[in-house]
């Protein structure tokens, strides 16, 4: 029993990394101005350093998303250990890119000083864990690369809370933008706490 529920977790978990992480490509297919961007002013929306943040930040966040969730399958890394490192550098490349736009872009949030606020300690987070990680893998020290990992990718998961999160507090409040600074901190404060007890449960040093 036990087995078949991890099983089911961990197919949901691949469908909803999946999903989300092709998501940014809907901005290409139809017309971009629909959800978050229906929010933002004609001036936001023509200023090229922004559109460079915005686009950076979906894309390769979506890229890290991608990738990232089959390196928590253990057989595939004890298996394919040269596809683990290609996917990890993938990964923290993507998540550069990502983070440093989310930073930038998190000063223009929709919401305001706590939408922001929320968004920036997310990019900084995110940006710091996974340095963290590649620091530790470059010192061989495999738990400790594991325990950050985690925690990076559970703030890269907050692309996926975001959206479950976000239409429950709209239907909640009755309007986006008190649901929208919720968010920016329900999308990922969650995550790295349930990241703690994982990385405890599993005995790594972060725990």
């Amino acid at each position: 029993m036990k087995n078949t529920t991890n099983k089911f977790a961990w197919i949901i978990f691949a469908i909803m990394a999946i999903s989300i992480g092709l998501y940014p490509l809907t901005y290409f297919l139809i017309d971009r101005e629909f959800g978050l961007l229906a929010s933002k002013s004609d001036a936001l929306l023509s200023n090229v350093i922004w559109n460079t943040g915005f686009y950076g930040h979906i894309l390769f966040g979506g890229l890290a998303l991608l990738v990232g969730w089959v390196q928590f399958h253990k057989e595939f890394r004890n298996r394919n250990l040269k596809r683990h490192r290609l996917i990890g550098r993938i990964y923290m490349i993507a998540a550069l890119v990502s983070g440093s736009c989310a930073i930038y872009i998190g000063f223009y949030a929709t919401g305001g000083l706590i939408s922001s606020i929320g968004f920036i300690s997310l990019g900084i987070l995110w940006l710091w864990t996974t340095y963290m990680a590649f620091k530790a893998i470059r010192n061989k020290d495999i738990s400790l690369h594991q325990g950050f990992m985690i925690y990076s990718y559970a703030l890269c998961f907050a692309a996926v809370t975001l959206r479950i999160w976000l239409p429950l507090l709209t239907l909640i409040f009755g309007e986006f933008i008190t649901a929208y600074r919720i968010v920016a901190w329900l999308c990922w404060v969650p995550n790295l706490i349930f990241a703690f007890f994982w990385v405890r449960r599993r005995g790594l040093i972060l725990g």
